[in-house]
């Protein structure tokens, strides 16, 4: 597997003009015979110790705020996950259930990966927590009159405030600073104690090296691997924030309307892991969010020597081992502190740099991608598939020289 890795200095005042590229892809349909074959498709349920997890929890206790989009609550394999939500966008209903923007399969796709109940429990979209409970809170990514870096602050404290213990956030900056808001907003997010879950991004979307909020601390970070356990060429990203690494390929998700799509991304990989974080604190009720995110990390299958890996953080997320390994206490979060971030750093830094904010959208795949006892077809009712946030090749050269920026590539084997 090939892995780049992106060393570069700090670039001031430099903003990242990000530009949306529609793709034409396929939808699988909804039939309850395709439904039990997107079950089939489900390959890292066993491959990461998710089923055999289920023996001690299904995630039953904990809630989950899905920060996307917004969530078809009506989907099959959705119907009873969803238990509140709101709309911080401006465009979509005041319960966050109305997905928005162009994307507005993306929040769907995310939330069946993370707590999806399968179709009559047997068959579609299973979540690694299909127990836990779901907050849809609803943003746009442009066309509202509130910014997205204040909506996602906003959805935040409302997260927070409306009981959730884990925040998934399958979305970027594309740069690795952040507004003085999201300080207070991850902040608030810390001292109540609640898990924040972000995704590394994809080199396929454009974002070569790790973005906010991946970037900021005490934020576990999610990169993807292929179905090898090898480092995603366009499904992940890099950097020295990645907490642990979960499949963000050949992946399947539930989308609005009763359908599936086949897609993949870091936006797929790190619901995956919020669930696994729901098994952790079902089974450990009372053990704080320092703790959770450490046991994750510490029991996380190592792939190289360097812990943590710029490409691969801890090593490949393991649902088993989280909830039964022997991990030592830790009086902090192992990822930093956002409160000591700000007292060392936001004083010595200028304005920070504005840049667009979007969601780590998914590679959807081609017909030819899809088994052939899968029918695959042209999604009527959106006319084109979620848009991929990606960087022209000028805009990245040009980063790419003025950070003194190296680009390495070597082959990294799973142990």
């Amino acid at each position: 597997m090939r892995v780049l890795s992106f060393l570069n200095s700090r670039v001031s005042a430099l903003a990242l003009v990000a530009a949306l590229l529609a793709i034409p892809g396929a939808t699988i349909s909804a039939s309850p015979a395709v439904a039990d074959q997107v079950r089939e498709r489900q390959y890292w349920l066993e491959d990461y110790r998710i089923e055999q997890a289920w023996d001690i929890t299904r995630g039953a206790g904990v809630r989950i705020a899905i920060i996307d989009t917004g969530i078809d609550a009506t989907h099959p394999d959705l119907l009873g996950a969803v238990v509140g939500g709101a709309d911080f966008s401006g465009l979509g209903t005041a319960d966050g259930l109305t997905p928005v923007g162009p994307e507005r399969r993306h929040g769907t796709m995310v939330a069946s990966l993370a707590a999806g109940r399968g179709n009559a429990g047997v068959e579609g979209v299973i979540g690694s927590a299909p127990e836990a409970e779901l907050l849809s809170v609803s943003m746009s990514f442009g066309g509202g009159s509130v910014s997205p870096d204040e909506q996602v602050a906003s959805a935040v404290r409302f997260a927070v405030d409306n009981g959730a213990d884990i925040i998934s956030l399958s979305l970027t900056r594309n740069t690795r600073d952040w507004p003085e808001s999201w300080d207070r907003a991850f902040s608030y997010a810390a001292a109540n104690d609640v898990v924040v879950i972000a995704a590394a991004g994809n080199r396929g979307s454009g974002t070569v090296a790790v973005g906010a909020p991946a970037t900021m601390p005490g934020v576990l970070t999610v990169g993807g691997v292929d179905q090898d356990g090898l480092a995603s060429d366009t499904a992940s990203s890099q950097g020295i924030t990645i907490g642990v690494m979960a499949p963000s390929e050949g992946l399947v998700g539930a989308t609005p309307g009763g359908g599936y799509v086949s897609w993949s991304g870091t936006s797929g990989a790190t619901p995956i892991v919020a669930g696994i974080v729901a098994l952790v604190r079902s089974a450990y009720p009372s053990m704080d969010a320092a703790n959770v995110i450490n046991r994750v990390l510490l029991t996380a299958n190592r792939v190289t020597d360097t812990i943590p890996d710029p490409i691969y953080g801890y090593g490949l997320v393991d649902a088993y081992g989280a909830l039964t390994a022997d991990v030592p206490y830790v009086g902090a979060n192992p990822l930093g502190s956002i409160d000591e971030w700000v007292v060392l750093h936001r004083k010595l830094e200028g304005n920070p740099t504005v840049v667009p904010l979007g969601p780590q959208l998914p590679v959807v795949e081609n017909d030819q991608a899809l088994p052939p006892r899968i029918p695959a077809r042209e999604d009527e009712s959106l006319g084109v598939l979620p848009y991929v946030v990606t960087i022209g090749f000028a805009t990245a050269l040009v980063v790419i020289l003025l950070s003194g920026g190296v680009l390495v590539l070597w082959r990294v084997r799973k142990r």
